[in-house]
């Protein structure tokens, strides 16, 4: 066979496989409850669309040019480019495609559908001048979440249209699981808010200013500053839930919990609680943090690292609540003049508050389904710390309201 009849025979057979690539509208297996938003759904079909009519677009062309006679090393050169374009377009079809297709699993489909309603509610927030994309969310392996944020190369170079959040199948169903995803979603908001960029010129300014044993500390804090960001909006919607779900998530062997990688943008997860605990300190006083500590030291004694990690340590100890106060008070121009702290539901995220709330919506189950997303979880998350619910009856609850919140979401996008 001649290398002009396998090229255009192999060009052939890309444009048969790419009429295969079918609508999502077309394969989803779910019921109503658990789809996806119809923002969503449209952003990512006409992402494919055009996707699809780009690459078919593209092998015309290469079809066109290969009518007249060309050296075999060209158009093999010419034929591998046109089918890395062919399999970054799948690629772009698998991150969706392994979204979706979960949403068809018993039940668990209509409970991720609820957790696409919590991530949205946690992304809105007071005087924001942003435009909020869609979310979706899907249930991996492995303790750790994850975010493909909205309006990021996605493979092939198209922009992503939808932020996509990967979160542990292991924390299927608690408050737990709030923690994950709305760190997460913080990715997000960070972005369009433009903090990182916003606040990372003053704790450079921190760390040129400070004396020589403290500057090593302000140049991790710019360093974890972006997950640190994220981890301060969990808490700013959750409360305590954040930091006992965080918790959680990092409880490790003791050589993972105290692993310092210097150059690592996550702070280690001994520390990173501590900073978590630092936030609600600030923004929810109660004695609660001094058990949450107590319980964390006791869990990780620092007497059982090195002596010169211990030094570090006690060094970023001593300068976390200095810390706390300049994100807290941190201006970004998409505020408006609001500090960061200031936009989020803090007031109605105060300990006592919440707990009252319980006990009003143990009486009166009911009143729960008024409650936003992140309300819910934070009350019910209080509660969980508090230990005034079981695990069972914790799972029993966030169950029934993910599962309404899917379906309401479904009742709305069908009116729309």
């Amino acid at each position: 066979m001649q290398h002009h009849q396998f090229l255009v025979s192999e060009a052939n057979a890309l444009r048969v496989r790419l009429g295969m690539v079918k609508p999502f509208e077309q394969t989803m297996p779910t019921v109503p409850a658990a789809n996806i938003s119809k923002e969503a759904l449209n952003a990512i079909h006409h992402l494919l669309k055009g996707g699809v009519g780009d690459m078919n677009q593209k092998i015309q062309l290469f079809l066109r040019w290969m009518r007249r006679p060309r050296r075999a090393d060209k158009a093999q050169r010419q034929f591998a480019l046109l089918k890395l374009k062919f399999n970054a377009l799948l690629d772009q079809l698998d991150i969706f495609a392994d979204v979706l297709t979960q949403r068809g699993e018993h039940e668990t489909g209509v409970w991720i559908g609820g957790l696409d309603v919590v991530a949205e509610n946690a992304l809105k927030i007071r005087g924001g001048s942003f435009d909020p994309p869609p979310l979706i969310s899907y249930l991996d392996r492995g303790h750790g979440a994850a975010i493909r944020r909205a309006r990021t190369r996605l493979p092939g170079g198209k922009q992503n249209p939808v932020a996509v959040i990967r979160v542990p199948r292991e924390r299927m169903v608690s408050s737990g699981i709030a923690s994950s995803l709305i760190h997460e979603v913080g990715h997000q908001g960070s972005a369009l808010l433009g903090l990182i960029p916003s606040i990372r010129p003053i704790l450079l300014q921190k760390e040129q200013r400070a004396e020589a044993q403290n500057k090593i500390v302000w140049q991790l804090f710019h360093r974890w500053i972006s997950e640190i960001l994220s981890d301060f909006w969990a808490v700013a919607h959750l409360g305590v839930s954040a930091t006992t779900g965080l918790i959680g998530v990092v409880t490790l062997p003791r050589y993972f919990v105290f692993r310092m990688n210097l150059d690592d943008p996550h702070p280690f997860p001994w520390i990173r609680v501590k900073i978590s605990c630092g936030f609600g300190r600030v923004l929810y006083p109660d004695p609660q943090w001094d058990r949450i500590e107590h319980l964390w030291d006791s869990l990780y004694p620092v007497s059982q690292t090195k002596v010169r990690d211990q030094h570090l340590i006690k060094r970023i100890e001593a300068l976390i609540p200095a810390f706390v106060q300049l994100v807290l008070k941190h201006r970004p121009q998409k505020l408006n003049g609001r500090a960061l702290y200031q936009a989020f539901p803090v007031e109605q995220r105060q300990p006592g508050k919440l707990r009252r709330q319980f006990q009003i919506w143990d009486q009166q189950p009911g009143l729960m389904r008024k409650a936003g997303p992140t309300l819910v979880f934070a009350t019910i998350g209080q509660a969980r710390a508090d230990e005034k619910i079981s695990p069972a009856w914790e799972n029993q609850l966030l169950t029934d309201m993910l599962t309404y919140w899917a379906t309401r979401k479904s009742i709305s996008n069908h009116k729309k």
